[in-house]
């Protein structure tokens, strides 16, 4: 047989094998017993579908706050790593897509030397000790993937390289939501600072007030002492959430990578409140959550590895051929008399290995089935937050309003304590507490309102972003 004809079989079988066989099984999507709607104790209405919107911050409609997580996303560590990360696996994935081709190489060698003419046969006259010898040779070798090994292998890699995409997404919105939160809680500091400062400002014309009428020997001492108390007591406070404030600023500058960090003031009743979700949002939306996606990827590269696992038990077949040139001068190395070639098929089989290879299977198994088990703990997981995120929007919504209601009714009995006691109806005392308590129940206001919008922000990411309606 020619030698042509020999590599063109060895290429026709590299055509052929390598579509005959993949072992390991295929991925099918795990199938869970999940309620078809979210809030299972509520009404489901009828709704249009719903899609989830990346960008959900801008719900808030605040500037300040987009141009923070902006920022957040461009400069922070922890995205910089998950996107290097991404470029490892993409790099890993070239790398496994690589063995399904031929590799090519190039090799060339020039020697020159010299052999002793003394010894047991002396070299004759006339022959020259010095030596030399040139050689090129283009060679190729291939695996024929003809259990599926190498396709396993990119399938797996395939899936890493997904997954690592996820993580980042991950990370994005985990970020974001930290952005969001600090945010509102720094929003919502500055509110109680002012509405402190307000009620300290009261609390001092007050303790004016009284030692004007101590003076006139219409107050008592007894008076004028619970007044400082009281003043020294809120500018107390005042210091604590001043602290508080610039621990929360100290945060968004790490978060954002902007530590000269410089916001405008704010208030958290400016804010407005996001949408409240429909009743009835489905299941479905779970799909959009990155670390859910992360977690299937993980399990379809576990799923992979099996396969990969079991063709190492059965042989490996390798074609090989080379073709060049070889001479004892450079100037003849590439003429028809100096040509070179080799072509052969080599055979890889494991016979004994003492099960290293079947223990291999069994490791790769037993991955797949942690995968399979994290997968559905994250979908678990996630059902448990959006419900959980639910319940903590619609019930932080009605205790903003009953907060609120408190609120107006406490302020009304400031002022009517305060014309009592300047009438002369009723003690300092009542003065007092009514002042505290409009001060608790107004920050409590305030905390109420930062706990829904933070509870908005909650279920932005247990959904993996906010939703909307498709048309």
């Amino acid at each position: 047989m020619m030698p042509g004809i020999r590599i063109s079989g060895c290429l026709l079988l590299a055509v052929l094998l390598p579509g005959c066989m993949m072992l390991g099984p295929d991925y099918q999507r795990p199938q869970f017993s999940l309620p078809a709607i979210f809030g299972i104790e509520e009404a489901a209405d009828a709704q249009s579908p719903l899609t989830v919107e990346n960008r959900w911050w801008e719900l808030y409609q605040d500037p300040v706050l987009n141009q923070l997580v902006d920022q957040a996303l461009v400069n922070n560590t922890d995205v910089k790593i998950a996107v290097a990360r991404i470029e490892e696996a993409d790099a890993f994935l070239r790398e496994v897509g690589a063995a399904l081709f031929p590799q090519v190489d190039l090799d060339a060698a020039a020697s020159r030397s010299r052999i002793s003419q003394l010894g047991a046969t002396p070299l004759s006259n006339g022959i020259n000790p010095i030596r030399e010898n040139y050689a090129i040779r283009l060679g190729a070798a291939y695996e024929l993937d003809f259990w599926g090994k190498l396709r396993r292998a990119k399938e797996s890699a395939r899936a890493q390289a997904l997954a690592s995409r996820y993580a980042r997404d991950t990370v994005a919105l985990s970020l974001s939501g930290l952005v969001a939160s600090n945010y509102l809680q720094l929003r919502s500091l500055e509110s109680q600072i002012d509405l402190s400062e307000d009620s300290l400002r009261t609390r001092n014309e007050s303790l004016a007030l009284t030692k004007k009428r101590l003076e006139g020997g219409v107050s008592s001492a007894l008076d004028v002492h619970q007044a400082e108390v009281a003043s020294s007591n809120l500018a107390a406070q005042i210091v604590e959430l001043r602290r508080l404030h610039a621990v929360t600023r100290h945060q968004l500058a790490v978060l954002t990578g902007q530590f000269e960090l410089d916001l405008p003031a704010g208030n958290i009743d400016q804010l407005p409140l996001p949408p409240l979700p429909p009743a009835g949002l489905p299941s479905t939306l779970l799909d959009a959550r990155p670390d859910v996606r992360q977690a299937e990827q993980t399990l379809i590269a576990q799923n992979a590895n099996i396969g990969v696992a079991k063709a190492a038990l059965f042989p490996t077949i390798t074609l090989t051929a080379s073709y060049g040139g070889e001479s004892a001068e450079l100037s003849d190395v590439l003429k028809s008399a100096a040509r070179i070639w080799s072509g052969g098929v080599g055979l890889n089989l494991p016979i004994f290995n003492a099960g290293r290879l079947s223990a291999r299977v069994d490791q790769a198994t037993a991955q797949q089935k942690q995968a399979l088990a994290a997968y559905e703990a994250s979908v678990r997981s996630a059902f448990q937050e959006v419900n959980d995120a639910l319940v903590a929007v619609r019930q932080n919504a009605e205790r903003e309003t009953l907060l609120d209601s408190s609120r107006q009714s406490a302020k009304k009995a400031v002022e009517i304590s305060d014309n009592r006691y300047k009438s002369g109806y009723s003690s300092y005392i009542d003065v007092l507490d009514s002042q505290r308590v409009y001060n608790d129940t107004a920050i409590a206001y305030i905390q109420s309102r930062q706990a829904r919008l933070i509870a908005s922000v909650e279920l932005f990411k247990a959904l993996g972003g906010g939703w909307q309606a498709e048309e």
